[in-house]
Order: structure tokens, then C-alpha cells, then sequence
């Protein structure tokens, strides 16, 4: 039920207007894409259903949308600057560049050579200039990843919501990280959306609300067509662990070039909040923490029992949208042999998350009278909100079912001279392919119920 190499995917999200390479005319710029019609719909959709599960079906988790450009000494108290780094390796043969963890056998993946330089750090952060002048004293970072600027709200999400703890601050952005080697296309890339949660609890009550929250992440990816079999949790060693983490586990799925992590679910500790708090030497911290002299904030909660105040404790579960848009193209993708011995080829994405979630095709294309029909029932099905719903006007209802199979719709609609007659349409279902006549009055209540 999925596909069996990452180029049926390359060639699929082309094809059909999912994902291009960026600057294609150009020769492309390496790790950085662009979302096509339908791929803008498929990853606004997982967005939405990830932002509707955090907010709207929650009661203590609010929204943020912060800035990209981040302050420098944001993101050197939060210990990026000194450790947000890859060991870089060149090889003197062929001169390709890798990181350390990619040789083979110590070889050069490229051509097999031995002689390589020593590993050396290679910062991962993007720099820019604000102002019209460059220089050390006006630059800022774009932002490595949407955490820093949740911490660095806390205090006004706080006094602006009153929340007690436990409560969450979410947000979805893009985030930027100079890849020595992109690669696996949408995998890891240099520009990437990131789906992040920071879960603020008391640290006593950590490592349940960190169990919890990996049982729970685990369960949605499940819930929106993750097949339980293609996924599996990893708890990352000790001595594998980032500089801000107490424990973390990943979500790892198994994607055409290998199983991977497709979610992080880390135990941040009081290490952020702390890093960037005025006077930390008057709160017991855990973390070691570079001493802050240019915060103007304390990042800390009065604990309504102890009548203390405390730094929270942060549970952090934070998914790569790009890498959830591959994986649930992977999930969706399926071939079929048909009873006349043809294939075809189907995404059988959950009906939420189809880019098209309706196509209305009319069986004559130069019939005005049956395209004026199909456009109104598009008018009509489009006034429910569900998502985007397209008039397939080509005149070979063949080729218009097979290329609407192959992009994932889970409805066509047929409009024939019956309908006409009869105020009826043909419903095709995606999966089974089965057909139904259905009254056009009901059509509304039927989509409704289908795509939910």
C-alpha cells in the first residue's frame, strides 16, 4: 500500500502539480521546494487538522504566529549559536562535502576514498542584516526552528491569557537550516514548516505529561491514515540527546528511503525558559544555563500551592510538516491491478486531507446546459467549506476518473443528460470505484457525511 521507491513519488508530486523543485528554470536550488496547486492544499490541510487537534479541540493550549527574523542573543542564551552544528567533512579526492555521519565504512560516499579532512563544526544558521548597513553589530539569525520565539512569548501569552498550569503555546511557521547535504527530496531540505508544540507543566509532574503527550502524538498520525505498522517509537540515547534535552522520543516512520523520524516529542526541561530569564540565580534550575545579563523578563509561574514561583518544565512534540506531507503521500500511494489486467494508480489520502475533496465532471463538455448544471452543483457543494471543489471539464470521463484517482479525490460527480432530466448525478467513490445515482437535492448531506 505504499510506494516502492522515493522516485515514484518525485515523479507522481510533478506530474500532478504536488511539489517542483525551486528555481527548476534555473537548474534548481538544491534542499528548497515549492508546493504546486494541489500540494499547497494537501499541506494547508495537515496543517489545519493539526492546528484544529491543538486548539480548537483542546482547552489549554493557545496560538502563535512570531516573527521569522530572531533577535542574535535569542539564539545564543538558548545555546544554538555554540551548538547548533554539524561535523563537516571533505574529501581531498573528489572533493564532495558530506557530514560525518554519512560516510560508509569511513569511506567517501561519493567515490570511495579514504582521504578526508577531520571533521569540523559547521554552524547550521542562516544569517542576515537588518538595516542598510552590514556589520557584527546589526545582524539577526532566521530562526533555526519556531521554539525560541513561543519561550521568548511566554511571558506576554501569560499575562494576556491568565493560564495556570499545565497549558501550551502552538505554532506552525517555517524554520531554516543550512543542510550540508539536503537530500531524500522533501526529507531535509534548507527551508522547512515545522508544527510545534511547547507544553508548559510543573516539574514534578514531567515525565507523566511527557508519556502522555508521545502516546498521544502517536495516536494522531495514526487517526489521519499513519498506518500503525509504518510507525515505531525510538527513545534516543542519552549521549544522542540535544543540548536542551532531559529525554526525548521520536516518532519514526518508514519512508521509501528508510525509517526516519517524522515527529520529536522532547523533555526541553526548564533549560529554555530559564536560558532566557532576568536574574536565574533567584530559581532553583536544573539545566546549566549561560548567565543572562540582557533579559528584562522572568520566565516563571507562581505555583498557587507553594506560593512560589517556578519555571516550568517544557514537553515539546514538534512534527516536520514537509516530512508529514511525504509520508502521507507514501501512505496514500497504491497500485491496482484491474479485472482488465490494467493498473492504476490511486492516493488513498483520508478524506480530509485530499487536496480535491469533490470533482464534478460533466459527461459533455461542449453541452452548455450540463456544464451550467456541474457549475452549479460545484457552487452548491463548495458552500459547505469542506475544501476545494473543481469542475473537471475535459469531455473523457475515462481519463478524467483516472487522473482524479490518481490525485487523491475521494468523490466524482457525473452530470449526464439524466441529470437533466431527472435532477439526479452518478457518485463515484475513489476506493472501491462503485457508482450510485444520487438525487441532486441530497448531494449536500451525502458530501458531508462522506468527508468528515
Amino acid at each position: 500500500m505504499t510506494a516502492k521507491s522515493m522516485e515514484q513519488l518525485v515523479a507522481l508530486a510533478k506530474r500532478r502539480g504536488f511539489i517542483f523543485q525551486s528555481n527548476e528554470i534555473y537548474g534548481g536550488l538544491q534542499g528548497v521546494y515549492d508546493y504546486g496547486p494541489l500540494g499547497v492544499e494537501l499541506k494547508n490541510n495537515l496543517k489545519s487538522i493539526w492546528w484544529s487537534s491543538m486548539i480548537y479541540e483542546r482547552d489549554d493550549i493557545e496560538g502563535l504566529d512570531a516573527s521569522i527574523l530572531t533577535h542574535s542573543d535569542v539564539l545564543r542564551y538558548s545555546g544554538h549559536e555554540e551548538t547548533f552544528t554539524d561535523p563537516l567533512i571533505d574529501c581531498r579526492s573528489c572533493k564532495y562535502r558530506c557530514r560525518a555521519d554519512q560516510l560508509v565504512d569511513g569511506k567517501c560516499p561519493n567515490c570511495g576514498s579514504d582521504d578526508l579532512t577531520e571533521p569540523r563544526p559547521f554552524n547550521l544558521m542562516f544569517k542576515t542584516s537588518v538595516g542598510p548597513i552590514a556589520g557584527d553589530d546589526n545582524f539577526v539569525y532566521l530562526r533555526p526552528e519556531t521554539a525560541q520565539q513561543i519561550f521568548t512569548n511566554f511571558k506576554n501569552i501569560l499575562d494576556s491569557s491568565s493560564r495556570s498550569l499545565p497549558f501550551g503555546i502552538a505554532q506552525v511557521g517555517k524554520a531554516f537550516r543550512n543542510e550540508i547535504t539536503p537530500r531524500n527530496f522533501i526529507f531535509r531540505v534548507r527551508e522547512f514548516e515545522q508544527m510545534e508544540l511547547e507544553y508548559f507543566v510543573h516539574p514534578a509532574k514531567d515525565q507523566d505529561y511527557f508519556n502522555e503527550w508521545v502516546q498521544t502524538r502517536l495516536k494522531w498520525w495514526i487517526d489521519i491514515g499513519i498506518s500503525e505498522q509504518n510507525l515505531e517509537l525510538y527513545e534516543v540515547p542519552e549521549n544522542d540527546l540535544s543540548h536542551y534535552s532531559k529525554s526525548t522520543t521520536d516518532i519514526m516512520y518508514k519512508f521509501p528511503h528508510g525509517t526516519e523520524e517524522l515527529e520529536g516529542i522532547a523533555n526541553r526541561t526548564d533549560f529554555d525558559l530559564g536560558s532566557h530569564t532576568k536574574n536565574q540565580k533567584d530559581y532553583s534550575l536544573s539545566a546549566t544555563v549561560l548567565s543572562n545579563d540582557k533579559s528584562n523578563s522572568k520566565l516563571a509561574i507562581n505555583d498557587p500551592e507553594s506560593k512560589e514561583w517556578v519555571i516550568p518544565y517544557v514537553i515539546e512534540p514538534s512534527a516536520g510538516v514537509d516530512r508529514g506531507v511525504l509520508a502521507l503521500l507514501n501512505e496514500a500511494y497504491t497500485e491496482e491491478r484491474l479485472e482488465n489486467d490494467d493498473t492504476r494508480i490511486v492516493l488513498k489520502f483520508n478524506p480530509r486531507l485530499a487536496p480535491i475533496k469533490v470533482a464534478v465532471i460533466p459527461l459533455k463538455k461542449n453541452n452548455s446546459e450540463i456544464v451550467k448544471l456541474a457549475h452549479k452543483i460545484k457552487d452548491s457543494i463548495q458552500s459547505l467549506r469542506i475544501g476545494r471543489i473543481v469542475v473537471e471539464n475535459t469531455g473523457n470521463i475515462g481519463k478524467s476518473y483516472r487522473k482524479h484517482d490518481e490525485i487523491g479525490t475521494p468523490i466524482c460527480i457525473t452530470v449526464d443528460f439524466d441529470s437533466l432530466e431527472n435532477e439526479d448525478v452518478t457518485i463515484r467513490d475513489r476506493d472501491t470505484m462503485e457508482q450510485i445515482r444520487q438525487p441532486i437535492s441530497k448531494l449536500s448531506e451525502f458530501v458531508k457525511h462522506q468527508i468528515k
